[in-house]
Parts: structure tokens; C-alpha cells; sequence
């Protein structure tokens, strides 16, 4: 029976794309399943043979401690170059985005205690 290795729903294409690369350079049978556009299914890679999932687990965490290594580097090349996107920085590319979701938490959060003080006596 198939076990799922990576649940796809929010991984980035690059990803999907190294991961299903490593599985075919170690020759690991696996299956990929795109996500739904609905969100309702997030997709997966899936690998085929039972015999193999305890390899494929072991070449998966060595990848992400890879990845997890780079990714860090990257950000913290990114944050010493000053290209780290932060609040500010949102504020001043796209000022009225940034002040539509700011009133749109102010909403979410007055309805959301509203019954607390209608209720209350």
C-alpha cells in the first residue's frame, strides 16, 4: 500500500521539483498528486513500494536539513542586504493594502468580542 512522504499543500514548486528529483536519483518508485484547485485536496508524493518508505524517509531528511541549511543562509544574506521584506517596508510599497488589512483585523476583532459586551451585564 502507498504511504504519502509530502503532503504538498503550501510547498513551493521548487521543492516538489528537488524532491522528485532525489527519489529518481536514489530509484525510489513514487507518484505525485498535484493539489486540488479547490484546496480541498492538498496533494502528495506518494511512494509506491512498502519496502522502500524507510529509505525514502532517510534521503528526505537528509534533504531538509540540506534545505533547512540553505534556506537559512539565503535569509540571512537577504536580511544583512536589506532585501527582508518587514512591515514597513509593506507599508511603504503598498500603503493601501497594508491599511485594508489592518481595518480588516480591526473588524474581525470588534466582532468578534462584541457579544462580550452585549451580553454582559
Amino acid at each position: 500500500m502507498a504511504k504519502r512522504l509530502l503532503n504538498l499543500r503550501n510547498v513551493p514548486t521548487d521543492e516538489v521539483d528537488d524532491v522528485c528529483a532525489l527519489l529518481e536519483q536514489h530509484q525510489i518508485a513514487f507518484y505525485v498528486i498535484e493539489p486540488s484547485m479547490w484546496g480541498i485536496n492538498g496533494g502528495g508524493i506518494w511512494i509506491d513500494d512498502d519496502a522502500q518508505v524507510d529509505r525514502a524517509k532517510q534521503v528526505m531528511g537528509e534533504y531538509q536539513s540540506q534545505r533547512q541549511v540553505r534556506a537559512r543562509a539565503e535569509y540571512a544574506a537577504a536580511k544583512e542586504a536589506g532585501s527582508v521584506e518587514t512591515f514597513q517596508s509593506q507599508l511603504r510599497s503598498r500603503p493601501l493594502q497594508v491599511v485594508a488589512a489592518v481595518i480588516g483585523i480591526v473588524i474581525a476583532l470588534a466582532l468578534i468580542a462584541l457579544p462580550y459586551f452585549v451580553l454582559r451585564h
